[in-house]
């Protein structure tokens, strides 16, 4: 393919390295090479300006492009829509706003009201705003504090690094504002307790320990990722929702699930929070709503939770005076309506679940062959394989080792990806997350390539 690039592709190369600050990189190194530029995508594979074909095992880096590359009616939905109107401000509505609500909401019952935004860090603050206002309209002010979870992630911007379980992601970007507490992660394999004990009932006991000594009254709510992802792809134990919604219930704790990741068929459900029995208070996705074909981000909520911004049409300061400037894109719902047509239309939930127990049976015989990798953990297509220099000690793999891997992966056209900047010490698992159209052969190639690489390796 590459003897068809453009020429222009160089200049696009040049133009890139002297002036495009790229996300979570080190620079130093294009004084003397070349960043990678992407140019063009199909399915599950990518070629870059040098002619390089890759096949893409993170579905666009971070879990974003779930129904693959190349998607026309999405292209052509989004185009149709911007003639027709591109904008307008979320104080307003527009057709396809209100239309994709509806039929998100479809997919999740007990929940009412679609917030738009942009980013999955913006849905997240969106909902620490809210709870921060019922604090203040209906608790006096007391009940502002918000759990998040160790190891897990919830966006970028200050509000959210304040509630971020990962260390180096919010290092050097202090001081934070105040009132965001954390909570044990929910690692089984990482447990520190010294028990026998179900680990789902200590984890919440843990919680709770914390609960009672923050005092149940200042808390509003409780902010966790159903799956774990940037901080190790990392399942709940058995029982461990179950425990958390009940804790939420006993102390009067609105409970939000951050989907950014998990959402929109990721483990083979619309919502990761669906395969665990649980009603929450606030949704919050962005990733895959839209997988990537426009910018498009949604809080979801309740009646109950709506109703608390409504209570007082009199008062002009009661209702939710929040504003995201690109919510009002109508590029974004277009997009979604698409996507999840595609996703309903092609069964990709059923070929998520499919695909996604044989890497998942890959993976274990690759542990079998390696005894470098100390734990296979995943749902759907959401798999991370935890890398150890011993099983028994549990000892994390080094850092280098894991660029070594990940560079040969790439070396052999296989794009992975690893816990990068998240905690200091345990950024050695490999992340999995393919588009959910892969297929057997797509995951005997990307399963192949992360076992020549540890073939490889010498610790």
């Amino acid at each position: 393919m590459k003897s068809n690039w453009p020429e222009n592709w160089d200049t696009a190369v040049a133009a890139d390295r002297a002036h495009v600050w790229h996300h979570m990189t080190q620079h130093k190194p294009y004084e003397t090479t070349d960043p990678t530029v992407m140019v063009e995508g199909r399915g599950l594979r990518l070629w870059d300006a040098a002619g390089n074909e890759y096949l893409d095992a993170l579905s666009g880096g971070v879990w974003t492009v779930n129904v693959g590359y190349g998607r026309k009616s999405i292209a052509d939905a989004v185009r149709d829509q911007l003639i027709k109107l591109n904008y307008f401000a979320g104080s307003g509505g527009t057709v396809p706003g209100a239309i994709f609500a509806q039929k998100l909401l479809e997919k999740m019952p007990g929940l009412s009201r679609v917030y738009y935004s942009n980013s999955g860090s913006e849905a997240n603050e969106k909902v620490f705003k809210m709870v921060r206002q019922i604090s203040a309209q209906h608790y006096g002010g007391r009940k502002s504090k918000i759990l998040y979870r160790d190891r897990d992630y919830h966006g970028t911007t200050i509000g959210a690094l304040a509630a971020c379980g990962q260390q180096q992601r919010a290092e050097s970007y202090g001081p934070f504002p105040d009132g965001f507490v954390e909570i044990p992660h929910c690692l089984e394999y990482r447990r520190t307790d010294g028990t026998d004990a179900p680990f789902g009932e200590v984890a919440a006991r843990q919680i709770e320990e914390i609960i009672l000594r923050e005092g149940p009254d200042t808390i509003g709510a409780m902010c966790l990722e159903p799956i774990t992802a940037g901080g190790g792809v990392v399942l709940p134990p058995e029982g461990y929702w179950d425990n958390i919604q009940a804790l939420c219930r006993k102390y009067d704790i609105l409970l939000h699930i951050d989907e950014v990741v998990c959402g929109v068929g990721r483990t083979g459900t619309w919502f990761g929070y669906q395969n665990y029995g649980i009603q929450p208070d606030f949704v919050t996705m962005a990733k895959g709503v839209a997988s990537g074909y426009a910018a498009i981000s949604c809080t979801v909520t309740t009646e109950a939770v709506f109703d608390k911004f409504r209570m007082a049409p009199d008062d002009p300061m009661s209702f939710f005076r929040d504003i995201s400037t690109f919510g009002g894109c109508t590029a974004g719902p277009a997009a979604a309506i698409e996507n999840m047509r595609i996703i309903e239309e092609e069964n990709l939930l059923t070929n998520t679940l499919e695909e996604g127990a044989y890497l998942g049976e890959k993976l274990a015989a690759l542990q079998d062959e390696f005894s470098i990798i100390g734990q296979v953990r995943g749902k759907g297509l959401f798999w991370g394989a935890e890398l150890v220099t011993d099983r028994i000690t549990k000892e994390p793999v080094p850092e280098v080792i894991m660029k070594q891997i990940i560079a040969s992966c790439r070396k052999q056209g296989v794009l992975v990806g690893m816990t990068n900047r998240s905690l200091p010490g345990f950024n050695n698992t490999l992340c999995l997350s393919p588009a959910l159209i892969v297929g057997k052969a797509d995951i005997d190639e990307i399963v192949n390539a992360i076992g020549v690489a540890l073939r490889d390796v010498k610790i």
